[in-house]
């Protein structure tokens, strides 16, 4: 039987050094990893393509690409693009002319001239495959970046009220912003907002990263909340109101409630609605997207499950993110390392590679 390994959110090549494989000694334990299957997907967000110019992105990630290509030694590897590299698809979505159905699979060279860039730093040594928004790994295992959750978060990060705007501006007034029903309904909605996060990204400024910026000191200072000084204080009592006015306004459903908690259940309850309106018919859909992997021990499994008793899997991510995971701790569900095995005809199992690391390895902070 074969096996495959999933991993997502990588991130490489952030402007922030946020990805962890760029750590010195840590990117050996994933290629360990890929010489020990038959073949590989990397499931959305493998280039951080939103802080920074194209070329320098492709400059930075080259050593650790280069690295894979050799360790895949001629396995085929299945690229997926997700919101941080969704212009890797550009030329594909584009150019198709059918509907999008849940599985397109392309050469590197029809996806982009980014996705050709990215194959050539591979080399020989990988047999590339790009596939969008998911691709089916077995007849009831499907795989796809999660992206497409944002559409029904009620956390009101940035980027869920960008794709609400985006919505209210380009989509038909006759009907609810967020009333999708295909994939091409959802690209109707993101796509605007990912070649914007794309177009600014190139002149040099810093945009938005994977474990930074404006959206987590916006979370670090809410959650600070009344132990907070006066800044937080007031920004805590300020937001539920904020929440309630964008409801007013057309832009909810979202919740004033900022906890880990809630984070969790809110993307595991946008992530099932996907898998509905998608009617992805598998008995398990592993996705990445929101850097927490799952389910754990600990895990409540009823909130893995979609309402038709869809099994949810989050492969985590490979970014370390000072916000996420406090006081250094590895069993934090946003620890970086995470990735997915599917062997044997079983059910996929989650794998957390980097456990065992130290958070003086993996920071970027520390790392400096």
């Amino acid at each position: 039987m074969s096996s495959i390994l999933i991993v997502s959110d990588l991130h490489v090549g952030d402007r922030g050094r946020s990805d962890v494989l760029r750590r010195e000694g840590i990117a050996g334990t994933l290629l360990d990893a890929v010489e020990r299957v038959d073949s590989v997907v990397l499931l959305g967000d493998a280039i951080e393509l939103r802080n920074r110019p194209a070329r320098d992105a492709l400059a930075a990630s080259e050593p650790f690409y280069r690295a894979l290509g050799e360790a895949l030694a001629g396995k085929p590897l299945v690229i997926v693009a997700g919101n941080h590299d969704h212009t890797l698809v550009e030329r594909f979505l584009a150019r198709h002319d059918e509907p999008l159905g849940l599985e397109q699979r392309f050469t590197p060279k029809k996806a982009s001239d980014l996705a050709a860039a990215l194959a050539e730093q591979l080399g020989s040594g990988a047999d590339v495959e790009f596939a969008y928004p998911g691709v089916w790994l077995r007849e009831d295992v499907y795989a796809m970046h999660g992206h497409y959750l944002d559409v029904h978060m009620t956390v009101p990060t940035f980027e869920r009220l960008a794709i609400a705007l985006s919505g209210r501006l380009a989509l038909d007034r006759s009907r609810p912003w967020n009333a999708v029903a295909c994939p091409d309904d959802y690209e109707a909605l993101l796509a605007p907002v990912y070649a914007w996060n794309f177009a600014a990204a190139q002149s040099g400024r810093t945009g938005q990263g994977p474990a930074g910026g404006a959206a987590n000191r916006m979370w670090r200072t809410l959650r600070a909340g009344r132990s907070g000084g006066l800044r937080a204080q007031s920004l805590a009592s300020a937001f539920p109101l904020a929440v309630r006015a964008l409801n007013a306004a057309g832009f909810g459903p979202l919740s004033a409630e900022l906890t880990p908690a809630e984070l969790r259940r809110a993307g595991l309850l946008a992530m099932s609605e996907v898998v509905e309106r998608l009617r992805i018919r598998a008995r398990h859909v592993i996705f990445g997207h929101t850097h927490r992997a799952g389910m754990l021990e600990g895990d409540s499994l009823p909130e893995w499950l979609t309402p038709n008793g869809v099994q949810l899997h989050n492969v985590g991510s490979w970014v370390f993110s000072e916000t996420l995971v406090s006081g250094g701790d590895s069993e934090s569900p946003y620890w970086p390392g995470g990735a997915v095995l599917i062997e044997n005809g079983g059910p996929p199992q989650l794998l957390r590679l980097l456990a065992s690391r130290p958070a003086a390895q993996l920071s970027a902070l520390r790392a400096r």
